[in-house]
């Protein structure tokens, strides 16, 4: 089995849980995962992989601007090895032409076109904001389609889950058949 690196950029914790049940996924296929944070994570040695996955949420219309400075230092090697990317965004909810516009953008932005794109629905942590980001974000939300929650008394998650598994066991598959 493979060696994969794995690293995320969140802005509010979804990206992160949504890579902590990617690597589980994968240590239970067979794969040795080294996961970090891309905030924490010192500058690593990819050659030392077999394969990379990232995965970046989208805050104020952009992804994580670490993640975006690790793929421009790395795009060389991303490039060589089998390598995914995932977005999480209220976008990927209910409007996915938007949600795919933040893609071709990292794409531009970076220039490096992953093996593997996948769009997952990030979260409306209301009870867990300030009052001032909780009534911004609701206002956000009500604009936008897709039926996202907007009773500020409760949270509201749109990671389709079931989606997530099928990511990462394409990616594992995909590892699987080119190792044999």
């Amino acid at each position: 089995m493979g060696t994969i690196f794995l690293t995320y950029g969140s802005t509010e914790g979804q990206t992160a849980k949504i890579a902590d049940f990617i690597a589980d996924l994968l240590r239970g296929h067979g794969h040795d995962v080294t996961m970090t944070d891309v905030k924490e994570a010192a500058d690593p040695v990819l050659d030392g992989y077999d394969a990379v996955m990232v995965g970046a949420s989208i805050h104020m219309g952009k992804h994580d601007k670490h993640i975006v400075d690790f793929v421009r230092k790395n795009h060389d090697v991303l490039d060589r090895k089998p390598s995914a990317f995932f977005s999480v965004s209220l976008a990927a909810h209910g409007d996915t032409a938007e949600a795919e516009g933040y893609v071709e953008q990292f794409e531009q932005e970076t220039g490096w076109r992953p093996g593997k794109v996948a769009l997952f629905g990030g979260a409306l942590l209301y009870t867990h904001y300030g009052f001032v980001k909780r009534h911004m974000m609701k206002k956000i939300a009500g604009d936008k389609p897709g039926n996202l929650g907007t009773d500020v008394s409760r949270d509201y998650v749109y990671t389709e889950w079931d989606g997530v598994r099928r990511f990462a066991e394409h990616f594992t598959a995909d590892l699987d058949s080119a190792d044999s």
